[in-house]
């Protein structure tokens, strides 16, 4: 995690992809490109969805739940699944 956009939604009205997509497209329209890679707490990632759309989740316990770190990153640095 270099540098990003930490984005907070605790509603639980609004499933995980919804609240990760409506973080991409602020992301998109703040810094003009859009993320690669969004980061959580793994208590909030189902082991099924590791990605929505063209983002790869990935968890990380530096992460606090219903926050989500939102970044563009080179391929190289994105872990490889398990």
């Amino acid at each position: 995690m270099d540098s990003g956009m930490l984005w907070f939604d605790n509603d639980p009205k609004i499933d995980l992809v919804s609240k990760i997509s409506r973080a991409a497209i602020y992301y998109c329209k703040k810094y003009g490109h859009e993320p690669n890679i969004c980061y959580v707490h793994p208590s909030m990632i189902e082991e099924e969805k590791k990605v929505i759309g063209t983002i790869r989740l990935q968890a990380s316990t530096a992460i606090i739940p219903y926050h989500f770190w939102l970044e563009e990153v080179s391929k190289e640095k994105i872990k490889p699944e398990r």
